[in-house]
């Protein structure tokens, strides 16, 4: 019996070393430090200043005191104190556009405005740029209306606060790639803001490797199901492209494609680097762009084939989103800050800034990946080119089962190609560049080559 007994306890032992050593987690010390910086009493001074302005709503920009117009420069105004800490590589302003009537959200002649906040990136060669986004402007039940206080905390002084937070962070350190903290307005009106950046953006070739939108991401619980929960977030992302589908059909068809692109790609990449360094918070894939029928502002990136996913809280309470201020048998409606939880919103945020850090911190993305096809074998062949910028320590090969939702297996090599005892028929495929540091690119599916 005794020797059973320590025959097991060995066994055990082995067992228990094995799985330590299969769950170490790597974090970046630098990225670590920055994570740790995030502070619940900052997001909340944050929301409670932007509540202040009385109402964000788009048409109430003439005020210098009350409405967008008042909040969206002081907005800019934070940006431009955190830029003495950045060594003259962060720069602020309001890029503006005068809408017209348009017969239907726009009443009058209005002067939308986005508050931006450029971190200019340290290598002149590496022209990637990765931008955080929230909404700044409000609204009551009835969506014109420009004059009734509407305090926006979680709808969404939440998303805003949290690209503030990580601006201030983030400003104090150095990256190879521009990061751009923005601050859109015109949500309530149609992602009108958003609508405006992305083309301008498109129009002139911006290399957008990657767009975290963040709306409604404050609030631990929801109406009607009653369900309080502050340790899961979801991550919105497009399936099939809406940018010239037409284009990329066939190709998805024959790879069986369908869950694998670009969008999707970030979304997994914001799971696993957001949970690498944020405990105790499970983030949630949700395979549709957006809600069920609903938009947000990284719809108008993804229609021009940005890379673009939505982040938010995963129970909505609708009795504090959109609502005139108000009682009704004895429950309040209306967006104020005393609703939100500043300990939930911290980790969010938290994925936010370990994300865009680990993404500005790593290689570009390798080029001209191919999975050579040239014979029928139960192997797999990848071959690959360095990134155009960025210093690569190696590189990783993900792997996964066609039916599986996160990458399964990791393989490291400092070579351009490898072999793997895989069948292509039965797996999917990805390369990502590697720094020293650990901080990985987007992964990159596979072309066939031959």
């Amino acid at each position: 019996m005794r020797k059973y007994l320590f025959a097991f306890c060995v066994s055990a032992l082995g067992c228990i070393q094995q799985s330590f050593a299969q769950t170490i987690v790597r974090r970046d010390a630098a990225i670590e430090a920055m994570v740790k910086e995030v502070s619940a009493d900052s997001l909340r001074a944050y929301v409670d200043k932007l509540v202040s302005f009385g109402t964000r709503h788009t048409a109430s920009a003439a005020d210098k005191k009350r409405g967008i117009g008042a909040s969206r420069e002081w907005v800019v105004q934070k940006f431009n104190e955190w830029s003495k800490t950045s060594g003259g590589r962060m720069t602020a302003f309001v890029d503006t556009i005068t809408l017209q009537p348009d017969g239907r959200r726009i009443s009058q002649a209005t002067l939308l405005g986005n508050a931006m906040g450029v971190l200019k990136g340290t290598d002149p060669a590496d022209k990637r740029i990765y931008i955080i986004s929230g909404h700044i402007d409000s609204r009551v039940s009835d969506v014109m209306n420009a004059k009734s206080d509407a305090p926006g905390a979680n709808d969404d002084g939440s998303g805003v606060a949290a690209m503030m937070e990580c601006a201030r962070i983030m400003s104090k350190s150095s990256f190879p790639a521009t990061i751009i903290f923005v601050a859109v307005s015109g949500e309530e009106q149609g992602l009108l803001g958003a609508g405006f950046l992305a083309e301008k953006a498109k129009k002139e070739g911006w290399n957008i490797d990657a767009l975290l939108n963040n709306d409604i991401m404050g609030s631990n619980n929801s109406s009607e199901t009653g369900i309080i929960d502050n340790t899961k977030l979801r991550v919105f992302s497009e399936g099939l492209p809406a940018f010239e589908m037409d284009k990329a059909a066939a190709n998805i068809r024959n790879m069986g494609l369908e869950n694998d692109g670009r969008p999707r790609q970030l979304a997994r990449y914001v799971k696993e680097t957001g949970e690498r360094y944020v405990d105790h918070l499970e983030i949630k894939l949700v395979y549709r762009n957006d809600r069920f029928l609903r938009g947000g502002d990284h719809t108008p990136f993804v229609q021009r084939g940005f890379a673009a996913v939505r982040l938010t809280e995963m129970n909505e309470n609708f009795n504090h989103q959109h609502q005139d201020l108000r009682i009704e048998k004895g429950v309040e409606f209306g967006d104020h800050a005393k609703f939100m939880d500043f300990e939930y919103l911290r980790k969010n945020t938290a994925v936010n800034l370990a994300t865009l850090a680990n993404l500005a911190k790593a290689p570009a993305v390798p080029q001209e990946v191919k999975v050579d096809v040239k014979e029928l074998t139960n192997s797999t062949l990848l071959s690959w080119k360095k990134p155009a910028t960025g210093n690569v320590a190696g590189y990783y090969i993900l792997m996964r089962e066609t039916s599986a939702p996160m990458w399964q297996k990791k393989f490291f090599t400092k070579d351009t190609t490898i072999r793997l005892p895989y069948s292509k028929d039965n797996y999917f495929f990805a390369v990502q560049s590697v720094s020293a540091d650990g901080n990985e690119s987007l992964p990159v599916v596979p072309a066939v080559g031959r």
